[in-house]
């Protein structure tokens, strides 16, 4: 069932689609992430509107660009908090749909108020249902559009098709290897922009990144599987890029005074991709994004850490890379 709606995406700015997940995240804080076995007394909660596709949708929307999401909702409180949050935040519902079979999607968060650092279960619910034909349909309706977003917290049906239809509509396409998990070959060269962590590299290269040569390794392996630029996200180290020419290049990170990472990873990602679609090249695209993530570290919670484009612009204008 799709829901109703009659936002448009219209002007000049740059059009984004972000094919992913929604779901509700249920925060809790803690001194320490419990280990196996222990139980922490926390000191915060909180619910608010998560998911990696939902997140990168608010971060891109925010930083300037205009963003169509395609998801998949239950029709609970849930979906409806997900559904008010992206008309509050300007973004296209045209495809959110709504599942009576599923209900909508959580995350349960774990985060250290030492390191700021966290852990994350995820249950896809609906948007881990999104069917071939939706996204079919979706794309089409959409297009044209300079940038095709996607993550690994849907369904992989809905991800394949994702990666084809984008393919043959010629759009620039984005991938957020996130939660990290192998993806067959056939689709690699589907990929323009391949945007692991440490961990996805790992998991995706077969190469335990822990240092930046190690990210360089694992970079050749996943060129050699088809994905056209490579940037590898490395927390303080900084941001790895294998460009479409061959060549490497390290951006440092920013210094700031991290209180909550949950949501750094989707910031990146949403304003690089609106960077790209803005037409900015890889390098000074990257150091947008990675301002948009260092300032969304320095607040609590995912989607309402994502910064404005305003404050982006601010912060680049005060703050250099750490060299």
């Amino acid at each position: 069932m799709q829901i109703e709606n009659n936002s448009e995406i219209s002007g000049m700015a740059p059009k984004i689609i972000v094919m992913g997940s929604f779901v509700a995240d249920l925060m809790g804080r803690a001194a320490h992430i419990p280990v196996s076995g222990e139980t922490v007394k926390g000191n915060f909660f909180k619910v608010g509107p998560g998911g990696k596709g939902a997140n990168q949708a608010v971060a891109a929307a925010r930083a300037g660009g205009n963003v169509a999401m395609i998801t998949k909702l239950g029709m609970d409180s849930f979906g409806d908090m997900a559904f008010n949050n992206f008309v509050n935040e300007g973004i296209n519902t045209d495809y959110v749909f709504r599942s009576r079979e599923f209900s909508t999607g959580a995350a349960l968060i774990m985060v250290s108020e030492e390191t700021g650092q966290n852990s994350i279960i995820v249950i896809p619910g609906a948007c881990g249902q999104i069917k071939e034909e939706e996204v079919i349909s979706a794309i089409d309706g959409l297009s044209p559009a300079d940038i095709l977003v996607l993550q690994l917290e849907t369904n992989f049906e809905a991800i394949a098709e994702s990666l084809k239809v984008g393919m043959a509509k010629g759009l620039k396409v984005l991938m957020n290897p996130a939660p990290a998990q192998e993806i067959p070959e056939e689709y690699y060269s589907m990929i323009d922009y391949l945007t692991p962590n440490e961990t996805e590299a790992s998991t995706l290269s077969g190469i335990q990144v822990n240092t930046i040569d190690d990210a360089k390794r694992a970079a050749r392996i996943l060129r050699s599987k088809g994905a056209k630029n490579i940037i590898i996200t490395l927390g303080e180290k900084g941001v790895l890029i294998l460009d479409n020419e061959d060549h490497f290049l390290h951006i440092p990170s920013f210094k700031v005074n991290a209180i909550d990472t949950t949501g750094a990873g989707d910031a990146f990602n949403g304003a690089f991709a609106l960077a790209l679609a803005e037409g900015k090249d890889i390098v000074p695209a990257t150091i947008f994004a990675s301002a948009a993530a260092a300032i969304s570290v320095t607040r609590i919670g995912t989607a309402p850490s994502m910064a404005y484009r305003k404050e982006i612009d601010d912060f680049l204008s005060n703050n250099q890379p750490n060299r």
